[in-house]
């Protein structure tokens, strides 16, 4: 084989390399555990567990805490006595598909309230039962004649309700000239009074700005 054949050899035989490398590894994916003390990862395209946990915890804390004050928390019959929410829904009125995320919101409202010293909340699976058989819809209890329907039901399945509590998701966003841009999240929460009708309201927002290239947070935002 004379030199010019031998370096043609060798090129084709390592371009058959790179090509078989990067098939073989196309299919692989790799994981690890979080630690406790590992960060969110963000992500790059759509809100994630960096955007919706701290807009969550926020929220609620800050709901519960400001109603907790004016709660009675004994029964007539000087029992402690924790106050009942009823979680109706997450409504999403955001710019994206929150996918996988919903049953995470509802997980993450019900660990939080549990956690309280004044509140509880009523099975989901309940609260679905109860407004079927009542024939109702959740924006339906905004009415006092509903409220009294729906608690009928409830108190028949021995499952009292206090209040009944609404999420809803909303996003704001502003677009440059580079196609970088800012997305502002709300996070809002409504808690009513079943017997009165009087709501509390409370909302969390984060801003995250999505940028075509490593440089697009400077340019948008500087450097600090």
């Amino acid at each position: 084989m004379d030199r010019r054949r031998f370096f043609e050899w060798i090129c084709v035989s390592l371009a058959s390399s790179v090509v078989g490398l990067a098939v073989g590894c196309k299919g692989r994916q790799y994981a690890h555990v979080l630690n406790e003390s590992d960060r969110n990862m963000v992500g790059s395209h759509t809100a994630g567990a960096e955007t919706w946990e701290p807009l969550i915890q926020t929220s609620v804390t800050q709901l519960l805490g400001r109603e907790e004050g004016s709660v009675k928390l004994t029964s007539h019959t000087g029992e402690p006595c924790k106050k009942r929410i009823c979680f109706l829904e997450v409504k999403n009125d955001s710019s994206e598909e929150i996918g996988d995320f919903l049953g995470q919101i509802y997980q993450e409202v019900d660990t939080i309230v549990n956690a309280s010293e004044a509140f509880e909340l009523v099975n989901i699976r309940a609260v679905k039962a109860g407004l079927q058989q009542a024939g109702l819809r959740p924006d339906d209890l905004y009415t006092p004649s509903a409220r009294r329907k729906l608690a009928a039901v409830m108190e028949q399945e021995r499952e009292p309700i206090d209040y009944f509590l609404y999420a809803t998701i909303t996003s704001g966003t502003t677009r440059s000239n580079s196609k970088d841009y800012q997305r502002d999240y709300t996070f809002s929460l409504e808690l009513v009074n079943f017997e009165t009708g009087h709501t509390e309201k409370e909302s969390t927002k984060i801003r995250k700005g999505y940028h075509k290239s490593k440089l697009g947070k400077i340019r948008n935002y500087g450097s600090g």
